[in-house]
């Protein structure tokens, strides 16, 4: 089959279910991290849902659907076998019709959604630079409590992060095309501080990595061994027993007291950046640790956390305009859809549509 008759197309998108599962995602590989992603206890849903409406009232929410989007083949070409079993022949046609009957219709008009958003963006000489990617990725982040977090979801919803920057090309032209008809007050952001003030300042915060053993005689021999001057990272990825860790050299990023087992955080809390701990016991062995950063909190101010609501904000409205935006701009774009014309005249045509209220209020 000609390549041009057939176009691969991937449409996925974060849900609301997937945000909520990642919220409560529990890391098996990370042993003494109780939780990975959790909000914060007192989050409002809207603190968390600046970022995470993504394109969900646009574009496809399926996991992924492969579609045909030209018309059916000539004869002679769409009885072409693509597969053939036991000498039994799957034809072109066959293979069209399925894809269509199975998700063509929903795939194809995201795929309009997606151009009539191309065009507008064209208009208004909106560009997408890798910077705006960046941007986007690391305010995800943010709302799913890093980079853990987000990639949970994106496992969960069977995405890749290369899937989800396919995608945020079309969420940063929305906003981009939408963030101009918004309007925040400082009235707006006094009240939305004054509502989430509990959810908008940070705790305490401490980057380390550790090497975890069983016994108290292979913890006292890596102390040797650093004692001595052997690389903590080598050290890590040859010894440690946390496998979620040892990879990246035993390191577990940020996190905050409650994140870890109490022996655990008690001694990384009271260590300065860049030391390494003696041993420490706790209910799974025994961990050598290292501090290499350090957060301190943040008590929110209206001040400091202006730029940060109004972001928020302007997000959330977007999110409020954007199914109406993209009904009014379907609406006044002509539009040809093979898959759904067809259909739609079918049933305009139909004895039932075609009775006039008259004649159906008579016959009653």
């Amino acid at each position: 089959m000609d390549e041009k008759n057939l176009n691969e197309r991937e449409h996925q998108i974060i849900s609301t279910d997937a945000e909520e599962a990642a919220a409560d995602h529990t890391n098996q590989d990370i042993p003494v991290m109780d939780k990975v992603g959790e909000p914060e206890k007192n989050a409002s849903a809207a603190s968390r849902g600046g970022k995470g409406w993504m394109i969900a009232t646009i574009v496809l929410a399926a996991a992924l659907i492969i579609v045909l989007i030209k018309p059916p083949f000539q004869k002679a070409e769409g009885e072409a076998a693509v597969a053939t079993i036991n000498g039994q022949d799957i034809t072109q046609n066959e293979l069209y019709d399925k894809l269509v009957k199975t998700g063509g219709e929903a795939t194809l008009q995201s795929m309009i959604t997606e151009e009539l958003v191309d065009q507008e963006a064209a208009k208004a000489k909106i560009t997408v630079t890798d910077a705006d990617i960046n941007s986007e990725i690391e305010d995800l982040q943010k709302q799913f409590g890093g980079e853990e977090g987000l990639n949970s979801a994106l496992s969960q919803s069977g995405m890749t992060m290369d899937d989800l920057k396919e995608q945020l090309p079309l969420q940063v032209k929305i906003r981009k095309l939408l963030e101009p008809k918004v309007t925040v007050t400082d009235k707006d952001i006094q009240t939305y501080f004054d509502e989430n003030k509990a959810t908008l300042g940070s705790e305490e915060q401490v980057r380390a990595s550790h090497i975890l053993v069983k016994t108290k005689e292979e913890a006292d021999a890596i102390e040797k061994d650093l004692k001595a001057g052997k690389d903590f990272v080598a050290l890590a990825k040859e010894k440690s027993g946390d496998t979620g860790s040892k990879d990246k050299g035993g390191d577990l990023g940020f996190f905050k007291r409650g994140d870890m087992v109490a022996e655990f955080s008690n001694a990384a809390f009271k260590m300065k950046v860049g030391d390494i701990s003696e041993p420490v016991k706790s209910e799974y062995g025994y961990h050598i640790i290292k501090v290499t950063d350090h957060k301190d909190a943040v008590t929110p101010t209206l001040e400091n956390s202006k730029e940060e609501i109004r972001k928020t904000l302007i997000s959330q409205k977007v999110n409020e305009m954007s199914s109406t935006w993209m009904q009014t701009l379907t609406s006044g774009a002509k539009i040809t859809n093979t898959l759904t014309d067809a259909k739609n005249a079918e049933a305009s045509a139909s004895p039932e549509a075609s009775a006039s209220p008259e004649a159906s209020a008579a016959a009653k």
